[in-house]
This record gives structure tokens, sequence and C-alpha cells, in this order.
């Protein structure tokens, strides 16, 4: 079924519900994990570039739509139930409106925001086990036995037989390469875990991280690709930078900078004078990681990257303490809503 289809099919079927129950199935059947919207902006992989892009931008726009019919819908049936319950009571009722309408999370924003933005880049969206082997975390990774990151004081351990809370979603790569043939064009959101515990770090927090395995892979193509993303993300053309760096799994590497978006460059208490906010990680997958999971590395070449959702989350929004995401206080919540 193509855009157009969907978009009319969606209004027919809106238009149609009677009660909250039809309207959740209507909501399944079109953003549901299986649903058409959903269906449709994963089978754009398989598109061309410049294909994949005005695909993923016209699917993108028949999503919001959909939502917003959907959010108008239910805001309908919820007041015509109210109305109903109301009109067989005997009494006289008042009904207190609330003072304040709920908004979804920051973090859940960022996310969907993420998500939203590398879909239309033609990428997939792919998850895994928060409870990890060592050997999906570590061994594949080509982090080595005596590496820092393995010690008790930066990885939970589960128990002795090599279960961990996953430090990276480096793993969903991991499992990805292992069952998928290239090319791949993916990211991998969710939850990690690791001892951290201050103002700016925390114990629990979310990434976001992206592959792509493919024969014409190259660091030019990274490097475009996370310019764009960071653009779009902030919603301005913002000065993106790369320094060198190390990451055992890739090679080479990079810390990926932005112009801070307080001072614009020209140094501040944020960006402690440099005029610069490192925002992810990136580099070439190293040769040894595809070899690990049985792709030729002769033919192929990849190039990953990591985000922490909390670090663009409190930099768009700009917070600056990372517990106030977690102590549930509303006053602070209701603030954020996403333009």
């Amino acid at each position: 079924m193509n855009p157009e289809d969907i978009e009319k099919q969606a209004q027919e079927d809106i238009g149609k519900v009677s009660n909250l129950q039809e309207l959740q199935q209507v909501k399944s059947k079109y953003l549901g994990k299986k649903g058409l919207i959903t269906l449709a902006l994963k089978e754009i992989v398989s598109l061309s570039p410049e294909e994949r892009r005005e695909q993923g931008a016209k699917l993108n726009r028949i999503k919001e739509f959909v939502e917003e019919l959907l959010k108008r819908a239910e805001d309908r049936l919820r007041r015509e139930k109210v109305e109903k319950e109301l009109s067989l009571q005997w009494q006289e009722l008042t009904v207190s409106l609330p003072k304040y309408a709920g908004a979804i999370h920051p973090i859940t924003q960022t996310l969907q925001r993420i998500q939203d933005i590398f879909v239309g880049m033609g990428f997939s969206v792919e998850e895994g086990p928060e409870v990890e082997l060592e050997s999906y975390n570590f061994d594949f990774l080509n982090i080595p036995k005596e590496h820092p990151a393995r010690d008790m004081q930066d990885t939970f351990y589960v128990n002795k037989e090599g279960y961990l809370l996953r430090t990276h979603t480096s793993p969903v790569q991991i499992r990805v390469m292992l069952s998928q043939k290239p090319p791949i064009y993916m990211i991998a959101p969710g939850r990690v875990y690791r001892r951290d515990d201050d103002p700016t770090h925390s114990p629990v927090f979310h990434q976001v991280e992206g592959l792509v395995v493919d024969e014409s892979a190259n660091f030019k193509h990274m490097k475009h690709t996370i310019e764009e993303f960071l653009r779009e993300f902030f919603e301005a053309d913002v000065p993106v930078r790369f320094r060198a760096s190390y990451f055992p799994f890739t090679e080479p590497s990079a810390e990926v900078d932005i112009g801070c978006l307080v001072c614009g460059g020209k140094g501040c208490r944020v960006c402690k004078g440099s005029g610069w906010l490192e925002v992810m990680g990136c580099g070439m997958v190293h040769p040894q990681v595809l070899e690990n999971c049985g792709i030729d590395s002769e033919l192929y070449q990849g190039f990953a990257f990591g985000m922490g959702v909390e670090r663009l989350c409190m930099l768009y929004f700009g917070i600056d303490n990372i517990k106030l995401f977690y102590e549930n206080d509303l006053r602070f919540l209701r603030q954020f809503r996403w333009s």
C-alpha cells in the first residue's frame, strides 16, 4: 500500500471509531510494531538513498498526521464517555478539569526524535537484551580481557557465568551482524548500565548507537551522516568537528563536538571556555570486529557511532543535572514540550 493510500485509509478508519477500544485497534493497525506505517518505514531501507530520503520524509509526515487524528479522536471519545456517565447520575456533579495537561517525558521525546531522524535516513531500529553475555558486550567488540571497562568498578556483573547488565548498546550491533548479511543500516536505542553517579552521570541511562556496513562505507560517509543528524536534531546549522580518539572496536576513531549552544562558540562556563561541546563518539569499524561476526573485511567496511540520549536532551533543553530526569517532579517535567 502506497503512503497516500495509507493516509486516506487511516482517515476513514479513525472517522468510523465509536469507542476507545476500537480506537486502540486502529492505532495498532497503523502505528503498532507491525502497523502499516511502521512496516512502511522499515521497508524503505531497500530503496536508493535519494528515494529513502523522499519516502522517509513523506511517511514521517503521514505518521505525525495520523498521530494527531488519533489524539483528537481520543479526546472526543473520552469527553463523550464522561458526558454519558454524568447524564446517568441523578445528582449534580461538578467536574474539575486538571490544571496541567500531561506531557511525554523529555528523554522519551529525545529518543523518539533521534529515531525519527535516522529512520528518515533509511536506518532500521533494532533492539536487544539488557542482561547480556560478556562475549557480546566485550569479546566480539575487540575489547581485551585486561581492559578497564571490564572491571567490577565499571560493570554490573549478574553472575559468574558471564552475564552482566550491558554497558552500551553495541551488543545489538554484534547480534545484527551475526544474523544479517550486509548491507546493514541500523540504530540501536536502549537503556545501559554503568557504575557512575554524579550530576552529569547516572548508573542507568540511555544510548543510541548506529552501524553501517556496506561495500562503499567510508569516513566521509560517516562524517556526512553525523553532521546531517546533528543539524536536524538541533534544528540549526551548528558547527561540527571531529577529534582523533581511541576505541577498541573502531579504527580510526573520533570524538564529535558541536559549537557551544549557549555562547555560540565564544567560550563560557558550560563549554569550559573552549567554545565546543562533546556529543558523541564514532569511527570506522575495526576489521577484526567484522571478521568476528563472519563478515569479509576485505569486501565490506563499516562505521559506527554512539551518543548518550540524556546528554543530547540536556543540551537541547538547557538542563545541568541528569538526576532531575529521574526524580518524577511534576514541576520539572511539565516544562518540556518538544517544539
